[in-house]
Parts: structure tokens; C-alpha cells; sequence
């Protein structure tokens, strides 16, 4: 396989997504073939202010759509040029630019779609905006998810540095906690725990995938004396998961699941909800973390943080471009190994 290109969404254009997909883009030239997906005056000012040798060159979207992607070498990084309504000022947030953004991401879903990119990297986007732009919007996840036709996705973070990442994905996401036990069902558990299984031999070329699951409760539970959700529902699930020749093991408590012991053996761990699982998951890899939507029929990855408004209002320079790197460098071994399949 030459270099896989991969789609990047620049992301809300106050914000440090532009920096960050421009230095990552640049950086990782030689490896990985970026298409950056943005207003394309803005990238070009925002590249030179990072480093004068930043070379764009920018495409409309109807001559890609018509013609293909030409390739550029590793001398130039391209720009899909989808230009704002409104002038940016870093770290002030514009509603009329908020339907730009979210056609910056439709773009990246119609060029995998129809196989333009081998992946796409999303840059963080606020959601403020383009729901103020009166789109209601709740989320890159669930967005792509309505967009592809997919019924079910799952979000799973990963440590995107290591031979042996760390990765956590959610039976629930972002719900309130009140509402996470009615949420839980065999049904959607089996679901989830076979996408997991399926996208990680698929897109991580993982022959058996071991896969690890915590209880909801404290202690799961403890027999059924700190709640049965655990005997009625994750163990049911477990049972059927395991039937149909998944490697499950579970439910653990999850206050001493995170430790080598257990993780060592495992290749993903299966957490009940957002709060559960996540702590740990960012306290161990910030800034090199990598958000992955798994189920879609295509291949997302993201960053692990949002738009940080007030680090693209202190100037170019002070973002973090780690996590953007590791998302980018996970999203070619995905393509990668699902080349291989």
C-alpha cells in the first residue's frame, strides 16, 4: 500500500483545528497523503504563519467530485476548498459559519463514501455554532451515523502512542447518569460488544479480539446487593456474545479493571458509560489520544479534545498538535489493515 489519503476536516475555524490539521498534514507528508477540507484562503494564511514553506494548493469540490483527486507528491499538501461566510477572529465564534463547517464534513462522508479517501480525521467543531446556524446538531458521532444509514455506532477512545494501546469503548454515551441503567439492554449490549469485535478484526487486524467488559454497578454489583444489572442483563449478553465465538470475559468491577493484570490481556476495554471508562482512558494518554467511531462503513478517527477557543485567541503556536497526529497515524493503519483484509 503507497500513502493512504485521508480526508481531514478542519474543524470550527476559531478554534486550533486549522493549526493542528496543517502541521499534522505537514508533518506527516511523507507517510500519509492529507486532504484538508476548509476555506481554503484561511489555510493558506493560517500555513504560512505556522512556517513560510507550508505548501497548499487548492481544489473546488465539483472538480474532485468530476475528476478524482490528483496526487501532489509530498511537496504540496492539498485543500478542498470550502470557503466561509464570514471573516474569523481566533477564539470568537460566528453562527454564519457554522453550515460551511458542517459541509466541510459532508464532503469528507461523500468522498469515503464513494471511496475518494481511505479514511477521515475530523477536527473538533463547536456544536454551539451550528446549532445557532439552525441545524440541530448533537454530535460528530451521531452525525455520521444518520449520514451513512448506520442504525448503530460505538465511540471508542484509544491511545493512539504504544505496541499495546489502550482502548475503551462505551455501551452509552453521552446520556445523563439518571438515564444509563434504562439504557443497557441485552439487545444493545450483544450489539455493541459485535461491532467492537467485528471493526476490530476488520479495521485493526486483530484475528480474535480479546475483549474486556466492566459491571455497571459498584463491585458489579456485588451478587446482587448493590443492583442486578449485572445477573439480568451484562452476563446474558456476555453468554451470547460468547456463543456466537466472541472472546468476552466480564463483567468486572470497574474500579480495579484498569490495572496490567487485566489489561494485558486485552485489546479493548467495554465501559457502561461516558464517565466510567473515560477518566482513565484520557488520564493516561491526553494528548495523544485518538477518538474512533467504530460500526460505520467507513473509517473516523478524531482528536481527544474540542475547539480550545482560547488557545487559537493566544496566537499560532500554542496548540498541541499530538493528539491530531496520533488520530491521523491511527486512521493509515486502519485503512491499512483493512486493505489487508
Amino acid at each position: 500500500m503507497g500513502r493512504p489519503r485521508i480526508a481531514v476536516t478542519c474543524g470550527e475555524p476559531a478554534g486550533i483545528g486549522p493549526e493542528i490539521s496543517i502541521r499534522a498534514a505537514w508533518a506527516l507528508r511523507d507517510s500519509v497523503e492529507c486532504v484538508l477540507i476548509g476555506d481554503s484562503a484561511l489555510l493558506s494564511m493560517t500555513a504560512h504563519a505556522i512556517d513560510p514553506e507550508i505548501r497548499l494548493v487548492a481544489l473546488s469540490w465539483q472538480a474532485v467530485r468530476n475528476d478524482g483527486l490528483p496526487s501532489f507528491g509530498v511537496d504540496r499538501v492539498a485543500v478542498i476548498d470550502c470557503p466561509l461566510n464570514a471573516l474569523v477572529v481566533p477564539g470568537k465564534l460566528d453562527a454564519v459559519n457554522g453550515l460551511p463547517v458542517l459541509r466541510t464534513l459532508d464532503m469528507a462522508i461523500d468522498g469515503g463514501m464513494n471511496k475518494l479517501f481511505d479514511a477521515i480525521v475530523t477536527a473538533p467543531l463547536q456544536k454551539s455554532t451550528i446549532n445557532d446556524a439552525g441545524v440541530p446538531f448533537s454530535g460528530h458521532t451521531e452525525y455520521l451515523a444518520e449520514k451513512t444509514g448506520t442504525p448503530r455506532v460505538v465511540m471508542m477512545l484509544a491511545d493512539g502512542a504504544g505496541p499495546h494501546p489502550l482502548r475503551v469503548a462505551l455501551a452509552t454515551t453521552h446520556l445523563p447518569l439518571k438515564d444509563v441503567a434504562a439504557a443497557i439492554t441485552i439487545d444493545s449490549l450483544l450489539q455493541t460488544i459485535s461491532i467492537i469485535h467485528r471493526d476490530l478484526q476488520a479495521k485493526f487486524g486483530l484475528a480474535q479480539p480479546r475483549i474486556l467488559v466492566t459491571g455497571l454497578n459498584p463491585h458489579a454489583g456485588e451478587g446482587g446487593y448493590l443492583g442486578r444489572e449485572e445477573i439480568d442483563i451484562i452476563e446474558p449478553a456476555l453468554a451470547r456474545a460468547k456463543a456466537q465465538g466472541i472472546a468476552v470475559e466480564g463483567p468486572y468491577p470497574a474500579d480495579t479493571l484498569f490495572q496490567p493484570k487485566y489489561l494485558d490481556r486485552a485489546d479493548c476495554v467495554l465501559a457502561m458509560y461516558h464517565d466510567q471508562g473515560l477518566p482513565v482512558l484520557k488520564h493516561a494518554s491526553f494528548g495523544r489520544g485518538v477518538n474512533i467511531t467504530l460500526g460505520l462503513p467507513l473509517i473516523r478517527t478524531s482528536v481527544d479534545h474540542g475547539t480550545a477557543l482560547d488557545i487559537a485567541a493566544a496566537g499560532i503556536g500554542r496548540a498541541d498538535v499530538g493528539s491530531m497526529l496520533q488520530a491521523i497515524k491511527v486512521a493509515a493503519s486502519m485503512a491499512a489493515a483493512q486493505k489487508a483484509q
